[in-house]
């Protein structure tokens, strides 16, 4: 019986889904958008809004939790021909896009699905975006 087991496998481990996860939304939150499959981005979407609805507290244990939950990886930018650290993702979690979902109660992520399909194994591929993304 398989009551009470939410989620998808998506053929992994529970270690390599728990880190596929985190380097997903950790990609998100950085370049607020990427192209994966439907299923992961379906996965995906969630633990996205949890975080982004945790950055709207801006408070220093919810910082704390979003560090557990994500880990905190450098964000790095080629200037001049070297790489320059600009800060952390939860850092950019809190600071830029928690504060622009201030006034929207859900809904802080879309799917747009792509007309191609992955080589290899035909996957649907589609673009996971933070809606309302910031004007550069």
């Amino acid at each position: 019986m398989r009551h009470r087991v939410a989620g998808r496998q998506l053929s992994r481990t529970s270690e390599h889904r728990l880190a596929m996860r985190r380097n997903l939304v950790a990609s998100l939150f950085e370049h607020e958008t990427v192209s994966t499959t439907l299923e992961k981005a379906k996965e995906v979407r969630g633990f996205a809004e949890k975080l982004i609805t945790l950055s709207k507290k801006g408070t220093l244990p919810a910082r704390r939790r979003a560090i557990a939950m994500l880990n905190n990886r450098a964000i790095y930018a080629e200037e001049d021909g070297k790489m320059v650290k600009k800060g952390t993702v939860v850092g950019k979690l809190f600071s830029e896009i928690g504060p622009r979902y201030l006034d929207r109660a859900g809904g802080y992520t879309r799917i747009i699905k792509l007309p191609k399909c992955r080589l290899g194994d035909g996957g649907q591929l589609v673009l996971l975006q933070l809606v309302e993304q910031a004007k550069e």
